[in-house]
């Protein structure tokens, strides 16, 4: 069986005309059998898609007519990770919810992977994980600071709580590179001087850096059905609640609060003892799908949050 290639993509770069992209993209990538969402704004490009290696060749090569700086990477997948092809038109291509602020006119200094571990060793430097909560808890590099964010929204008042003239050296990371960049404008429009991001983000790092001189611990999340990867960009152990659609931990699964397709610790006080008998009985008729060697449409691996966000 051939793989499936996952490949996250954007770009921050003005396009005023940027509705223009969305019927000829959703022609493309429905031709060629490509799923996922890509999202579109007046800032640029995001998103990540799956398909056979072929077809995401022939993506990247219409978008490159566009996006000249594509930021671009590829794993891999046994599986479709995704049931359609969506290309959206957004107010931004990911939210901070702050218009004025444009990577593509200031932003922090890109750091290579291979650069990367000696500048987060210096004790100097604080090191942000700019990712949510849940994302944060299930891998991060050592010493990262976790801001304790739901959304990026957040990310602002986060700052808040930082002081310029203690904080002085600042590294960032995220999942592939587009919310550091632009926290890393907004930091510098606050009055940062000194702010690094990790170009191609956590994704790039563990695809070129080795398991034995990694300074990363965990899974990675990501934005489709595996839920997670690992250090060789492999399904990862994570998966998702189906009651809350949380991403959960090896250990959060071992929780007497855990039930396969019921509830986990996040949910488990919150949820009718009506519900928890529903999903008890579909969880039943998933099981006897698998049995039957077939697959029930419940069994969906969905993750928490909709929105491609790299």
């Amino acid at each position: 069986m051939s793989k499936i290639i996952v490949a996250a993509l954007y770009q921050f770069k003005p396009l005023p005309n940027y509705q223009d992209l969305q019927k000829p993209l959703i022609n493309l990538c429905e031709d060629l059998q490509i799923k996922g969402i890509l999202l579109l704004a007046e800032e640029g490009i995001n998103g990540t898609v799956a398909g056979s290696h072929a077809a995401i060749e022939t993506l990247r090569d219409f978008l490159l007519n566009h996006f000249e700086d594509l930021e671009y990477k590829e794993s891999w997948a046994k599986e479709m990770p995704f049931h359609r092809m969506k290309v959206r038109l957004k107010k931004e291509i990911v939210t901070l919810g702050i218009p004025h602020i444009n990577p593509y006119e200031s932003v922090g200094t890109y750091v290579a992977p291979e650069e990367w571990n000696h500048l987060i060793s210096d004790p100097d430097v604080l090191v942000i994980d700019v990712r949510n909560d849940y994302e944060v808890k299930m891998g991060t590099f050592e010493g990262a600071l976790n801001p304790n964010t739901q959304t990026f929204r957040e990310f602002p008042e986060f700052v808040k709580t930082l002081d310029k003239t203690k904080h002085r050296r600042i590294a960032m990371c995220c999942t592939g590179g587009i919310r550091c960049e632009k926290a890393s404008s907004y930091m510098l429009s606050q009055g940062f001087e000194e702010v690094y991001h990790l170009k191609g983000g956590i994704l790039k790092y563990i695809e070129t850096t080795s398991p034995k001189d990694s300074l990363w611990k965990g899974e990675c999340f990501v934005f489709d059905g595996r839920v997670a990867v690992n250090h060789k960009l492999e399904l990862g152990e994570a998966t998702t609640c189906y009651g809350c659609r949380t991403p959960l931990s090896q250990s959060e699964r071992e929780s007497p609060s855990y039930e396969r397709g019921v509830s986990c610790p996040h949910c488990y006080d919150l949820t009718s003892s009506d519900k928890k008998k529903a999903a008890r009985h579909r969880q039943m008729q998933v099981d006897l799908a698998e049995q039957r060697g077939t697959k029930h449409i419940g069994a969906v691996r969905k993750s928490k949050d909709h929105n491609t966000r790299i």
